[in-house]
């Protein structure tokens, strides 16, 4: 073994107290002074700063750039737009569909790619790129491994952290995988929503290697716990990640795993006309067959995909580890890819009122190689120090979608039950009027609603809106053999034609506009009559061929604030 290296941080990592190990030929801190639970622990509650400098990072730029990509990875390039969609995870297939490694594909400005792989394949994966380069023109691959410098921040707190040290630019739009560039003291950072962990609010940066150390000593000075390789382990384990070696590459027979085994690698994967032919897209073509049979518990092609990676939970007590066989009943069915004691915070309440305790605990977790044809909910065992320990199948270790935490999801978990409703049936009638009235006040009288739809309405339009016939089926629509008069499809709505007839005058006036309809739809029927009234004018002149799409949307996100109907 040759001399080992070491990023732009390994002083840093010393002076914390690090514990530094071998990993894929660099130095580097499997855990701080602080352990590894806590820097865990840490991460899940406010912020974790990891150095993971050491994975190989390639640019790819050239005319032939777009094309190369689409030809040697499997996720489509092509959707990349430096930022809404800056960044994909992707695979690096083989002809028969396996993966020789997985990846992160980031584009951040529009002349360059920027290709991110695991740091023990760096040189495979370089190797295998210039031997189908030959094949293309105009495409340079630049390894810049040791020119920038990549870092991680991971949690709840990691935008807080961002925006105060932000001179100029502005962070990401909030949504995952999107880009952004920013100033940072005077140097500039590549941004992207983009992480390993599982945690809802994640960053990546990469910057210059000359101003690696002032982006670190800003960022732990803002109070970002430094993790190290251990905990960045357990918290991709616990989200379900994949680590090549483990789930995806080979299992410990020597035989290949199917990328598509791997349920994330599906979203990894695609099938777009746009990519045209690439290596190993009839293997992969015929493994979605699988999966697509699969999951309507159609085994017919199991063979494509005979084994899945599935998240398992230990019931019993022990430690799964990679390579401990699984059994169901005494037929082994697979195998532990990972597994290991997870730390967790407890959460009391339900709902949306479930808030985060400082007491934690920890829980034995895998994810397993296992046979296709088993349910989640089945009940299984695991093979640990020669006894069999109880497990069982579940959907998922942990959720991102109630951010800004990621919430451990426990398979005993009972939901506290209310029991059977019991008491006198006027009592309930009373009670059910006297909220009716106490909300009908407080909607009234005690808040403002800014959404304009649900305003409490006038006296007069509230008793309009109880008067026969509010509830009366009234569509009607314009008719060319009526010269464009609107024809009601029933009879007796002469009175809501009238009514209509009305608004639409009063409508004309206010906004000062000749054409008014009246239609009764929901905020999302507006916007696809107004997205397919678009789509259908930009392809006026072609109706036979596949229909151009919108090229881009401005709308008021949900997300910052807007409402679906805007």
């Amino acid at each position: 073994m040759g001399e080992l290296q070491r990023t732009i941080f390994y002083d840093r990592h010393v002076a914390l107290g690090a514990e530094m190990v071998e990993f894929a030929g660099w130095e580097m801190p499997v855990f701080y002074s602080t352990g590894i639970v806590q820097e865990h622990l840490s991460t899940r509650k406010t912020v974790g700063l990891f150095d993971v400098s050491h994975m190989g990072r390639f640019t790819v730029r050239g005319a032939g750039a777009l094309r190369f990509l689409q030809h040697v990875l499997t996720n489509n390039a092509e959707a990349l737009d430096t930022r809404r969609i800056g960044a994909q995870y992707t695979l690096i297939p083989n002809e028969t569909g396996g993966a020789i490694d997985d990846a992160y594909l980031y584009r951040f400005v529009k002349e360059e790619y920027l290709l991110v792989v695991n740091a023990v394949n760096r040189e495979k994966d370089w190797i295998h790129f210039q031997t189908l380069l030959k094949k293309f023109e105009d495409v340079e691959l630049i390894d810049r491994t040791k020119e920038i410098i990549m870092l991680a921040l991971q949690g709840p707190r990691s935008r807080f952290v961002l925006e105060q040290i932000i001179q100029s630019g502005t962070l990401p739009e909030p949504m995952r995988n999107a880009v952004s560039i920013v100033t940072i003291s005077g140097a500039t950072v590549k941004v992207a929503r983009t992480g390993y962990t599982g945690e809802p609010l994640c960053f990546e940066l990469f910057a210059s290697k000359d101003d690696g150390l002032m982006l670190w000593d800003q960022i732990v000075a803002m109070g970002a716990t430094p993790v190290g390789l251990g905990a960045r382990d357990t918290l991709r384990l616990e989200a379900g990640l994949p680590l090549h070696g483990h789930e995806l590459g080979e299992d410990p027979d020597g035989n290949e795993i199917p990328i598509m085994a791997c349920p994330l690698t599906e979203f990894a994967v695609s099938f777009s006309p746009l990519k045209g032919e690439y290596v190993g897209r009839a293997a992969l073509a015929r493994q979605h067959e699988g999966l697509k049979k699969i999951v309507s518990r159609d085994y017919s092609l199991i063979n494509y995909l005979p084994r899945m990676i599935r998240p398992i939970a230990v019931a019993g007590r022990g430690v799964a580890r990679a390579g401990a066989k699984v059994f169901k009943g005494d037929t082994r069915v697979g195998y532990v890819t990972s597994g290991t004691m997870i730390p967790i915070w407890v959460f009391e309440g339900q709902g949306l009122s479930s808030v985060r305790t400082d007491q934690h605990q920890l829980r034995s977790i895998c994810l397993g190689y296992i046979d296709s044809d088993i349910l989640e909910g089945e009940k299984l065992t695991i093979e640990i120090r020669g006894k069999a320990v109880d497990a069982v199948v579940v959907p998922f270790h942990l959720r991102t979608d109630a951010p800004p935490y990621a919430r451990p999801i426990l398979f005993d978990y009972q939901i506290p039950g209310e029991g059977l409703p019991v008491g006198d049936v006027p009592v309930k009638v009373r009670r059910l009027l006297e909220r009716a009235v106490e909300n009908t006040l407080w909607r009234q009288q005690e808040c403002i609603n800014l959404i304009p739809s649900e305003m409490t309405m006038s006296p007069m339009a509230r008793l309009l809106s109880v008067m026969d016939p509010s509830f009366r089926y009234a569509e009607h629509r314009k008719l060319k053999a009526f010269y464009d008069a609107e024809i009601f499809y029933y009879q007796g709505t002469d009175f809501i034609d009238e009514v209509e007839r009305m608004l639409e005058e009063e409508m004309r006036k206010f906004l000062g506009c000749e054409n008014v309809e009246m239609r009764l739809i929901s905020g999302q029927m507006a916007n696809t009559a107004v997205f397919s009234a678009m789509v259908d004018y930009i392809n006026r002149g072609e109706r036979k061929s596949e229909p151009r799409r919108i090229r881009q949307v401005m709308n008021n996100h949900i997300g910052k604030g807007g409402h679906l109907s805007a």
